[in-house]
Order: C-alpha cells, then sequence, then structure tokens
C-alpha cells in the first residue's frame, strides 16, 4: 500500500481563464467544520515549502497548499504578466473551488500582499490572516534604486544556476529542514529555469505594485491580522533593513482593529523552515483550536 504524502492529497483548480493551478490538501480532523487554512508562498516559492506547518496545522483544520502559475506542478501563465492582482485573483479562484469558506490566509514574504488583496476582495469569507514576515509598502526601504538593482541582479545568477542545475544548493538548509517528500518535490520543481522565469516576472512588477498598495490600501475590515516578524540575520539583509521590515510590520498591525504582532526570536526570513511552531502557534490562534503541536518532519 503506497504512503500518503506528507503534504496529502493532491488536486487541481481551475482559474477563471482555463489555467489549472495544483494543490495539495490534508482534511483536518474527522468530521470537518471550522475554517480551512490556506497558505501562499513568497516570490517563487511552492507548496513544499510549507510542508512542516500545513502538516501541523491539519491536526485543527483543513490545511491547503498550492503551487502559482508556472510553480511547482502548475503551468506557466501564457499571458507572461505576474502583477501583484493576478495572484490575488488566483488564489480567489482556489477558494472558489475549495468551498464557501471560512478561510484562514497564511502568507509569507510577497505572499503577505497577495493574501491581503485576496482577502479585501471577500472579506466576508475570511476568518483571519497570517501574515509571516510579510513584504510590506509601509517599508521605506523597499523603493530604493539599490533594491531594484540588487532583484536583478539576484535574478541574473538565479538564472545562469537554475541552467548549471545547481541553483539548489543555496537551499539545502531549507529542504533539509523538510519532509523527505516534499524535499524531493521542491528539489526537483523549485530550482528549475521556468521557476526563476516565473520569479522574475513576478519581481518585475514589484515596485509598481506596492506603489499601487500605498495609493489604495487594501480593506480588511475587522479581519484579524497577526503578523510575525523574524529577529535572526538573513543573508543579504543588514541590521538596518531588519529594523525598516519590522517597523512595517509594526505599522500593518496598527492599521487593523484586532492587529497582533509576534516575533519570531529562532528565525531569520525564512520563518516556515526556522521557527515554524510559531506560525503553526499563530495560525491555530486565529482558528480558535488549541496549541501545543510541534512540526515534525
Amino acid at each position: 500500500m503506497q504512503r500518503q504524502h506528507s503534504q496529502g492529497t493532491p488536486g487541481t483548480a481551475r482559474t477563471r481563464d482555463g489555467r489549472e493551478l495544483f494543490f495539495m490538501e490534508h482534511p483536518g480532523p474527522a468530521g470537518g467544520g471550522g475554517a480551512t487554512v490556506v497558505f501562499e508562498g513568497g516570490l517563487a516559492s511552492p507548496r513544499s515549502y510549507w510542508a512542516l506547518v500545513q502538516r501541523a496545522v491539519a491536526g485543527s483544520a483543513r490545511a491547503v497548499v498550492y503551487d502559482r502559475s508556472g510553480l511547482g506542478r502548475s503551468a506557466p501563465d501564457p499571458s507572461g504578466r505576474r502583477p501583484l492582482a493576478r495572484l490575488a485573483d488566483d488564489l480567489g479562484d482556489l477558494l472558489d473551488h475549495l468551498g464557501p469558506g471560512p478561510f484562514v490566509l497564511v502568507g509569507h514574504s510577497w505572499g503577505g500582499p497577495v493574501v491581503r488583496l485576496a482577502a479585501a476582495a471577500r472579506p466576508g469569507r475570511i476568518a483571519g490572516l497570517v501574515l509571516v514576515d510579510p513584504t510590506d509598502e509601509a517599508c521605506d526601504l523597499l523603493f530604493e534604486p539599490a533594491i531594484r538593482s540588487l532583484e536583478k541582479t539576484r535574478y541574473r545568477i538565479s538564472m545562469v544556476l537554475a541552467h548549471l542545475k545547481v541553483f539548489g544548493l543555496l537551499f539545502r538548509k531549507v529542504t533539509a529542514a523538510l519532509p523527505p517528500d516534499a524535499a524531493a518535490d521542491m528539489r526537483a520543481e523549485a530550482f528549475t529555469v521556468g521557476a526563476v522565469r516565473t520569479m522574475g516576472a513576478e519581481q518585475a512588477r514589484v515596485e509598481a505594485d506596492l506603489r499601487a498598495l500605498l495609493a489604495q490600501p487594501p480593506r480588511l475590515g475587522d479581519i484579524p491580522v497577526t503578523v510575525i516578524s523574524a529577529t535572526r540575520p538573513t543573508p543579504g539583509m543588514s541590521a538596518r533593513a531588519r529594523e525598516s521590515v519590522n517597523a512595517s510590520h509594526a505599522y500593518r498591525v496598527r492599521q487593523s482593529p484586532r492587529g497582533r504582532h509576534v516575533l519570531a526570536r529562532q528565525a531569520d526570513h525564512m520563518v516556515p523552515t526556522t521557527e515554524p511552531a510559531i506560525v503553526v502557534t499563530e495560525t491555530e490562534h486565529l482558528l480558535g483550536a488549541p496549541a501545543g503541536r510541534s512540526p515534525e518532519r
């Protein structure tokens, strides 16, 4: 008998323009009910990255991970354009497929703005947001020209390494933390030329998307918003940058009548693999479930 994958059962959801998004789900406790938790990754981050958190949260709720277009097992977007609004629409289409909700959305890094925008589109079905070390337009540092230059350099280097089939070596620490089957999926799918192209398509619009968020912030009403900030050094991020990023997180929390700011004392930016337990605890806090389970490999 074949052993079940650590990320659950596979499925596909169709977007409004006919693209198929690949997802995997754990059904949650027997009897179901309650909110469904859906995880959204950062730039070029596939479903596999959430394996530790997803499996632990599945003890309390239905837990779903998916690949954005052009990542993992989801086909590329033929339009070639991946602005934030399109990412949020795709997430909304996935939620439509999964049912009426309610949903708790968990977004890491660039996934933070994605889940905020998707929640604002239909706030009535959203039970809460967990933003994990999110990108936030309140961070002035993100608009500096040096950041755009760094992004372009990172993209060029990533593409070269992907062509040489050694890009994944930079993320050995991440894959080593995952269950073996999720780690194998990530090594096979996350570091390809196609995945890097998708990263570039999303990255190309980051500044314009952030400015659009500044001009018209997503209206979240009284949806509970928890922001988790990393505190440990992250390669390529200065102490000044970390201070600016975390200040933007504190600002985001203040904009919500039900905001909560939590510091991940053991984590760098890669919180879902460096301190997954804090993501589990804060997600379960919004679910109203008892906390205390630790993610296991």
